[in-house]
């Protein structure tokens, strides 16, 4: 069973397919193509669940390190997640004009692509992804300050 902090070799476009909830199946399958769109990089399993595109290492100032996907998603029982490894904060311009959504420090979470606005997700992903890949950013989202 791999570690939840390391990459699988399972095909993400099978685990997507094989989402039980016809709706989230759905949303996932769009956040596959808006993600690569956004990232430019190719989806990869992290975990048992999580489908992550590029990557990200982060240090504590204890000296605690990891790595983690830039951008990524899970499809969950309640709603899909995704998630922003800088925090919410940092997107709250364009939070307001997302549509349906509730949040945690680093996650959002979609109960119904259909009644979002798919092009703000998309500046979203690709903002959240730019931040985490310029590798002058060094902390997860519970870290992170409110402003970004």
């Amino acid at each position: 069973m791999a570690n939840l902090t390391d990459w699988t070799e399972s095909d993400p476009v099978a685990y997507v397919e094989g989402v039980a909830h016809a709706g989230r199946r759905r949303d996932a399958l769009t956040l596959l193509d808006l993600m690569e769109r956004a990232t430019g990089a190719a989806p990869r399993m992290f975990g048992g669940s999580i489908v992550g595109f590029g990557e990200y290492r982060y240090r504590y100032a204890s000296g605690h390190s990891g790595h983690a996907p830039a951008a990524g998603f899970s499809p969950r029982k309640a709603a899909t997640t995704v998630y922003l490894a800088e925090g919410v904060g940092a997107h709250e311009d364009l939070l307001a004009r997302l549509g349906p959504h509730t949040t945690g420090v680093g996650c959002l979470y979609l109960k119904d692509l259909e009644q979002v606005d798919l092009a703000v997700l998309e500046e979203i992903v690709r903002r959240s992804y730019a931040t985490v890949t310029a590798e002058t950013f060094g902390q997860r989202a519970r870290d992170s300050s409110a402003e970004g």
